[in-house]
């Protein structure tokens, strides 16, 4: 399965604690048009922790009802049991996600050293009905995959890919060094989308997409023609933008970015807080330094 491309990690829009479906379809549809690869629903920045199961299926539904045929659906389905992420795996795989997004197990990260996780993975992957990409977030669980990991992980023929958040640019290379090119590393911060590119990364899954998929998709193809220069400058332009949305803002950033520039961000669940005006004044600044055009 080739993963070539930019994918948009995508939210879930709430108002007063309520999932907003029908914001979720009018994002997907506005992304349709967008140049993207695919959609990662059920990510982190989807708030998938949130969601009770029932929430989580109905979430997967719209989006494949709302998406272009082209367009491919990747589904975070990671549970902390082997088993409970095998049953919800097949799960979305019956709805019709053409593959699934596995977080690493962390609550008892301590004991995720390498044999345990090559385990969970390999068992995962056997026993999943859809290709599985492993997703390395240390930032948010505490465990970080290793390369060795990594490298006898890529040899499962179930296993196509990672999204690595972990922000390491060298860990990134080294991945990179240990996997076969029919292999997807994905990068997951877009602080980094144009170094990754031109070590050799298929692609990026990216908060940043939400708000900007143009211009993520832009920067992936100026890199694949070789306008480095070009590249390296829209990147420099959505550095501040990325960070304000992610580090700096978070989800509720994110949501606010996203209704300013025409898309249905909503609000979030708690226990997230959602953002303080003095947070808008700051974003609508950003966005208006970065010469993006602010709709609402």
């Amino acid at each position: 399965m080739n993963l070539e491309g930019i994918f948009p990690p995508i939210v879930t829009p709430f108002l007063g604690e309520e999932v907003v479906y029908r914001y979720l379809a009018e994002n997907v549809e506005k992304l349709n048009k967008s140049g993207i690869k695919g959609i990662v629903v059920l990510g982190s920045n989807g708030e998938n922790v949130y969601l009770s199961e029932e929430e989580k299926i109905k979430v997967v539904k719209t989006v494949i009802q709302s998406a272009s045929e082209s367009m491919m659906i990747i589904v975070g389905s990671g549970c902390e049991s082997a088993r409970e992420t095998i049953r919800l795996t097949n799960k979305m795989a019956k709805i019709g996600a053409q593959a699934a997004l596995i977080i690493t197990p962390f609550y008892y990260g301590s004991k995720m050293n390498d044999e345990a996780l090559i385990k969970y993975y390999s068992t995962v992957a056997d026993q999943s009905e859809i290709p599985i990409l492993l997703y390395n977030v240390p930032k948010f669980t505490g465990v970080n995959l290793s390369v060795e990991a990594l490298s006898a992980l890529s040899n499962h023929t179930n296993i196509i890919g990672i999204k690595d958040s972990s922000g390491d640019i060298n860990q990134l290379g080294q991945y990179l060094n240990e996997v076969d090119s029919n292999f997807n590393v994905l990068v997951g911060t877009a602080g980094a989308l144009l170094g990754a590119l031109t070590l050799g990364c298929k692609g990026g899954i990216l908060a940043l997409a939400n708000i900007v998929p143009e211009k993520c998709v832009e920067i992936y193809r100026l890199v694949q023609d070789g306008k480095i220069k070009e590249a390296r400058e829209l990147q420099l332009r959505m550095i501040p933008v990325n960070h304000a949305i992610t580090a700096r803002y978070g989800i509720s950033g994110l949501k606010y970015a996203m209704d300013l520039l025409g898309y249905r961000g909503g609000e979030v669940r708690s226990p997230l807080l959602p953002i303080k005006p003095e947070e808008q004044e700051k974003i609508r600044k950003i966005l208006i330094e970065a010469r993006l055009e602010i709709i609402y």
